[in-house]
């Protein structure tokens, strides 16, 4: 069975890391290897920055951004190819070149830069990177958008999985027999019609995610820039502790709720071809590392904390609620029909309070509801979550919890409908001092 190797943006940001890349691809070549790459440090950053130049008539600034990124990428191939940049990936490269400077032009001359055109533009910084590490690996380069079928939702596209089980059999597997490579982009797909497409900002991770389901793979690799998943975010608890293993639903839990390592729908394809998903640092292949399986970890009752803020809380009362049957369809018809998702839910004989984002539209949210409730709103809130696949199975969790925070005021309380989320909701200011008192509980003192 076949291996899928997924590198971040960090991962091939220079020369130096893009031959770390290319020693570790080469040391699992015996499996058969599927390198899926990013595009290299801030290049679809710099590449949006350019479309948006493009887009307001400043052709100049936006051709200024490309030829910037042009001397990047010769400057990467230059690097890793002293004796020469060989004449295939010269012209493949001036050939994105092409591509690109055509593009640009185009949305200038319109002013006007569709979901479909901004997809075309930034899918160019994969096909730089991966041009360059396929050449300089002498692998085959695999054109992600003849594998990876999408619809035509431009900029946050779905996949078809059926299609592309059909085309990773023709255009990937004769690739990945024991002892070889192959080198394929992250992000990018097409469409039936052979539209380029992107699955949205950190697709990357699903992009290896939904190859490797294809193929069946006996493991699925996302190589970063941490050591793993940590029991909580290092700038806030700079004592954060790598976590050997994962259960599929922690690591869902802990990335809808702030873990930054993992793309929230990664996981879904793995979970559901039994596939193991593991993270690891780029830099210190032989360093510590998380494995995520559909079998829970063992050991603490909690296995992680995660925080996302700011939210919003929206306390809405009335006492038409007690015992009256069809209040809360008509309370969350107001989130529906504003477009507003709803996180974490508490409710009571006549109130109930919810999060939202904090970019939702308020005003217009609260006015609907006061059509009908009372209305009131907490800003700059944040929901601390602390995850477990044991935290059901083990008594006094929320006493632990709330003895740990002491003095700090807890306004929310949810417990997920799974049982293996607590979560907590907490001034934003006071969200660092929450999540350093429970690890300190959880994860620095004896269970």
């Amino acid at each position: 069975m076949s291996l899928v190797m997924k590198f971040g943006g960090s991962s091939v940001a220079d020369a130096e890391r893009m031959r770390q890349v290319a020693h570790l691809a080469r040391s699992a070549a015996s499996q058969g290897a599927l390198v899926v790459l990013s595009a290299a440090g801030r290049t679809t950053d710099a590449l949006l920055v350019a479309a948006r130049h493009a887009e307001s008539g400043r052709i100049e600034e936006a051709l200024a951004g490309h030829q910037a990124l042009q001397r990047a990428h010769r400057a990467l191939a230059e690097a890793l190819f002293p004796e020469g940049i060989p004449s295939g990936l010269q012209r493949a490269l001036a050939d994105l070149d092409d591509e690109l400077d055509l593009l640009l032009r185009g949305v200038a001359l319109l002013q006007e830069c569709s979901p479909r055109s901004r997809d075309a533009i930034t899918s160019v910084g994969e096909r730089f990177s991966t041009r360059i590490l396929a050449a300089f690996l002498g692998a085959p380069w695999v054109d992600a958008r003849k594998v990876l079928r999408t619809d035509a939702t431009f900029g946050a596209a779905q996949p078809q999985p059926e299609a592309l089980r059909t085309l990773a059999r023709e255009h990937l597997a004769s690739h990945l027999h024991p002892g070889s490579l192959a080198v394929t982009q992250g992000f990018i797909g097409a469409t039936s019609e052979g539209l380029t497409t992107t699955l949205g900002r950190g697709g990357s991770d699903y992009s290896a995610s939904l190859f490797g389901a294809a193929l069946e793979a006996s493991e699925i690799q996302i190589w970063t820039d941490v050591e793993g998943v940590l029991t909580c975010d290092p700038r806030v608890v700079p004592g954060a502790q790598a976590i050997p293993e994962l259960s599929f639903a922690e690591a869902a839990e802990l990335a809808a709720f702030g873990a930054k390592v993992l793309h929230p729908a990664t996981l879904e394809p793995a979970v559901a071809a039994g596939i193991p998903v593991t993270v690891r640092h780029t830099l210190r292949p032989e360093g510590c590392f998380t494995t995520i399986t559909a079998h829970p970890g063992t050991g603490r009752p909690a296995t992680a904390l995660a925080c996302r803020g700011p939210v919003t809380v929206l306390t809405v009362t009335s006492s038409r609620m007690l015992n009256q049957s069809g209040f809360l369809a008509r309370l969350f018809e107001v989130f529906r029909h504003h477009r507003t998702s709803v996180d974490l839910v508490a409710t009571a004989e006549v109130s109930v309070s919810l999060t939202v984002d904090a970019d939702a539209p308020l005003d217009r949210l609260r006015a609907d509801l006061e059509a009908f409730a009372r209305v009131e709103v907490a800003e700059d809130r944040a929901i601390v979550a602390l995850v477990g696949e044991r935290l059901k199975a083990t008594p006094g969790v929320t006493g632990r919890a709330f003895g740990a925070l002491g003095d700090l005021n807890v306004e929310m309380i949810s417990m997920g409908a799974n049982e293996i989320n607590l979560s907590l909701v907490v001034r934003h200011d006071e969200a660092p001092e929450a999540l350093r008192r429970l690890h300190a509980a959880f994860f620095e003192e004896a269970p």
